[in-house]
């Protein structure tokens, strides 16, 4: 009776373990990581670690990526526990010099269930204190900003965003982070995404895409300069 016990409590075990590694789609990558990780170690490599607003910038200015030491690791529709599950086999197992963060905007959409932004926060922080233990550098953006989410109407989520922002803000400055500031240079008098930089209200266009590269490259040179 106790073997069967056992049994069954292993292949729940097992059955949960394989729920939580789809849910954050573990496997998208792991390929690719793998490739990473059996070539020569780049010393200046950077991880773009974020949802499809990262993972969109390499089918809208594919340029910005080749030739250059820049890693994408985003994940259309994610949210941040989902990045932190995969945080180490993502960034930390990679061996990057530094992690931009971008995360936030599909927490507050609610793709994965009501999340306060103290909890989304949390996970950002969280991400932030394993790069940090691990000797990558840190990059912390802003959640570009949006007026409404085509994908569920009426949420309003101008203005946590901007709450959201603050607390990332103020956490980067105590923390010693670099932070990056897509918001204020792409929003709009509704604190909406401006109507040139974006098709669809959320996702930037090629247009916002090359202003976002110009911002990251800024902060990379800072984070690389002062930290």
């Amino acid at each position: 009776m106790r073997t069967i016990s056992l049994i069954i409590m292993m292949l729940l075990v097992q059955t949960v373990d394989s729920q939580s590694q789809s849910w954050a789609n573990l496997e998208r990558y792991s390929e690719d990581n793998m490739k990473l990780k059996e070539s020569s170690v780049i010393s200046d490599r950077v991880v773009f670690m974020g949802n499809s607003i990262t993972e969109g910038w390499s089918d809208h200015m594919p340029e910005f990526f080749q030739g250059k030491p820049f890693v994408n690791r985003g994940i259309s529709g994610q949210t941040t526990p989902q990045m932190l599950l995969r945080f180490r086999q993502d960034v930390i197992d990679l061996q990057p010099v530094v992690v931009v963060i971008l995360a936030g905007v599909n927490d507050i959409a609610e793709n994965t269930g009501p999340a306060t932004l103290e909890e989304i926060f949390g996970n950002i922080c969280s991400m932030a204190e394993l790069a940090k233990v691990h000797h990558i550098k840190v990059v912390l953006c802003a959640v570009l900003p949006a007026y409404d989410f085509p994908w569920k109407p009426g949420m309003k989520p101008a203005s946590k965003i901007i709450a959201l922002n603050k607390m990332i803000e103020k956490y980067a400055l105590e923390q010693n982070h670099t932070y990056l500031d897509y918001h204020s240079p792409m929003t709009d008098e509704q604190s909406g995404l401006k109507a040139e930089y974006t098709y669809d209200g959320v996702h930037p266009n090629r247009k916002g895409y090359l202003l976002m590269a110009e911002l990251v490259n800024a902060a990379l040179e800072k984070t690389l300069k002062e930290n």
